[in-house]
């Protein structure tokens, strides 16, 4: 099992869902986290050998400067280096259409999935480059690889985000930087409750739903339920950002149990 020891690693979303799981993780293998989300986290579930080693930042990422801003914070707390990046924090969409699409959802969504994690990327890079070191991980989605699987400003974020991880993987393989991706399929967690139901496009829904279910379980009562924990997520994450991936870089790792393979 790979340690992070004594790494500093920064993790957006990390109130809940994924971004939680991640955190507690690599807190578990000796890492100092960062912690971001715009939401309040509870320090209280944390073990004080944790609590040493972890600093929450509530933030509003989409702030002009916030980027910038919660980098520089982390440096004040750990030291100039930063090892890993994890951008987990994200919202999805009202399954809008091309044709159903309102402009402040399409704003919300590319905003806070794409441009957000682009921005920590470049905030990071420097101190990475001068250390000649560094790993990068974004948690995109089946949507990133599919028109299939979400509306269309989750789906483009995802695509967007998809083709960042790429593009920072080649440019900056000779620093030995290495930028990755998870594709998770359905996973247990809060995301739903960032649609902004003004923007459901309940048509949007029943066109793609279908193939959400061909991939999630059912509930005893008979609903469609996620059967991916967020552990299952945060461990391909873990992988990603450790020596054990040293030679892996521009890599999509889907998390799905087979739903990439449709």
């Amino acid at each position: 099992m790979p340690s992070f020891e004594n790494q500093v690693v920064i993790i957006t979303g990390c109130s809940s869902g994924i971004g939680l799981a991640t955190t507690n993780l690599f807190l578990d293998r000796g890492a100092k986290v960062f912690g971001i989300d715009i939401q309040p986290f509870n320090t209280t579930t944390l073990s004080a050998d944790h609590q040493s080693k972890f600093l929450f930042h509530q933030v509003d990422l989409t702030i002009a400067k916030a980027t910038d801003d919660a980098v520089a914070a982390c440096q004040i707390k750990f030291g100039k280096k930063i090892d890993v990046l994890v951008n987990c924090a994200g919202v999805t969409d009202g399954w809008s259409s091309a044709d159903t699409l309102k402009e402040s959802e399409w704003d919300r969504v590319i905003g806070i999935n794409l441009t957000v994690p682009v921005k920590l990327m470049s905030a990071v890079l420097p101190a990475m480059k001068e250390a000649k070191s560094g790993a990068i991980v974004n948690v995109c989605s089946k949507a990133g690889v599919s028109g299939a699987a979400a509306g269309i400003a989750y789906t483009a974020s995802k695509h967007g985000l998809v083709g960042a991880t790429k593009n920072v993987a080649w440019r900056f393989r000779q620093d030995n930087i290495r930028c990755n991706a998870v594709l998770p399929g359905g996973v247990n967690t809060n995301i739903a409750s960032s649609v902004n139901m003004e923007c459901f496009d309940p048509e949007g829904f029943n066109a793609f739903f279908p193939t959400i279910q061909m991939h999630v379980g059912k509930s005893q009562d008979g609903q469609p339920e996620p059967i991916i924990g967020t552990d299952d997520v945060a461990h391909g994450i873990a992988y990603l950002a450790s020596s054990d991936a040293r030679m892996v870089s521009g890599a999509l790792l889907p998390i799905d149990s087979a739903w990439s393979t449709l």
